[in-house]
């Protein structure tokens, strides 16, 4: 039962950019492809992808990656649906689960890798990354919360759940912005692909 899996949070509608960004051109990818291949190369074996708008182009756009996928029916909720939807669909041997960004392709395979290392090495059941003293994703959080997830309110956010538990909270200092950065607008896009993995 200490299987670290992931979820991909690939549900959003793209309001700002206009385009769903989850297909846009990233390097020689997509970025939901990029951010998936980044998964695979650190060493996580079990992904789970939420979908939710533009579910079919997604989905196929990933059909041959080694993953699964769940459908949020709720995605116009925001966020905390996908991460419920995610949870819920989880396999039995997941221990714990690295929180994803769909739109975040920069995130480097050795954060991830340090993230898992930390949190194999502690005792703390959410392990958050920290660039100048900002939380960023993704993030690890220990099984044990499945269902305080699934009961959160709808209004509520992953960062009211850290707030409950913050004795519980491991912040790894990490010396890169990309667990900052995701793409939201068309010039945040732009900057992305400026960056040097």
């Amino acid at each position: 039962m200490n299987d670290i899996c992931a979820i991909v949070l690939a549900a959003g509608e793209s309001k700002r950019m206009k385009a769903p960004k989850m297909l846009l051109p990233y390097r020689d990818k997509t970025i939901i492809e990029k951010v998936i291949e980044k998964i695979i190369v650190s060493g996580i074996e079990k992904i789970m992808v939420v979908l939710g708008s533009d579910k079919d182009n997604i989905r196929k756009m990933i059909e041959d990656m080694p993953v699964t996928n769940c459908y949020n029916d709720n995605y116009k909720e925001g966020m905390l649906s996908s991460v419920k939807c995610g949870f819920s669909k989880l396999d039995v041997e997941c221990g714990a689960v690295l929180v994803f960004l769909g739109d975040q392709p920069g995130i480097q395979t050795d954060v991830i890798k340090i993230l898992i290392k930390a949190y194999r090495n502690s005792d703390k059941g959410i392990v958050i990354p920290v660039y100048n003293n900002k939380r960023g994703h993704p993030l690890i959080i220990d099984i044990k919360y499945k269902a305080e997830i699934a009961h959160l309110d709808k209004t509520a956010t992953l960062r009211d759940l850290v707030h409950n538990h913050a004795d519980d909270v491991l912040e790894i200092e990490v010396n890169t912005q990309s667990i900052l950065r995701d793409i939201d607008t068309h010039e945040d896009y732009l900057n992305e692909l400026k960056q040097i993995d």
